[in-house]
């Protein structure tokens, strides 16, 4: 379930410093690249040391899952209630300047706060199917599903976000009107993540289809 309000608070917490004019603080900006993010990294600090993990997660609604083994030290330390957050960045290209001082990127990206939860058993399954949806749509109806083994052995924790924002840089390289005339190529290297041709497990068997839902992802994304 999604919140009413458009736009996160700012506050000294969540607000950009740096370049404050790239910061963003509209759901929508923060949301699309948390979700199209497939691995995210989540920082929380434990017995006074700092740690940083990446995972994978799942946007739901206005919170973000995780997911692990029950007795991962992450899973563990957001399930019982701590304070997380948690970053995704995209690189959509090299901006390369004609002054190796204002060389940079093209990026998204987004920074979330909140305090975790766990998710109990009779939502986990639901949690579960939309990690491997979010994965690869269609995926959770044709793969075998968790048995009890291994529905007990994860577990799912939920963190509502309280605070976000997102900074966003495009565009070209911002020289210096004094090395415009620099011999020195200068613009921008577009990055973009694409699928390549899937490869098969060693003990798949030759007469095996490769699933619609797999294709289409590939052609869309590629798109």
């Amino acid at each position: 379930m999604r919140n009413d309000v458009s736009s996160f608070d700012k506050t000294p917490v969540n607000q950009v410093k740096r370049v404050p004019d790239r910061g963003k603080y509209d759901r929508e900006s923060v949301y699309s690249i948390v979700d199209e993010a497939l691995v995210c990294h989540v920082a929380f600090v434990q017995d006074g040391r700092p740690f940083i993990i990446p995972t994978l997660h799942a946007l739901d609604g206005d919170a973000i899952l995780l997911h692990g083994a029950t007795t991962s030290r992450l899973i563990q330390h957001v399930a019982a209630g701590n304070e997380v957050a948690i970053s995704v960045t995209l690189v959509d290209g090299l901006v390369l300047a004609r002054s190796v001082f204002h060389h940079s990127t093209n990026y998204r990206s987004a920074v979330v706060f909140g305090r975790g939860e766990l998710v109990p058993d009779e939502e986990k399954m639901a949690a579960l199917r939309l990690f491997t949806e979010r994965l690869l749509p269609g995926r959770w109806d044709d793969a075998r599903q968790p048995n009890k083994k291994e529905f007990k052995a994860t577990a799912v924790a939920r963190v509502p976000i309280s605070l976000a924002s997102a900074k966003v840089r495009t565009g070209p390289p911002g020289d210096d009107d004094e090395d415009l005339a620099l011999p020195v190529w200068a613009g921008v290297l577009p990055i973009r993540t694409e699928f390549l041709p899937p490869e098969p497990a060693p003990n798949l068997p030759a007469d095996t289809p490769l699933p619609a839902y797999l294709s289409r992802h590939i052609a869309e994304r590629n798109a």
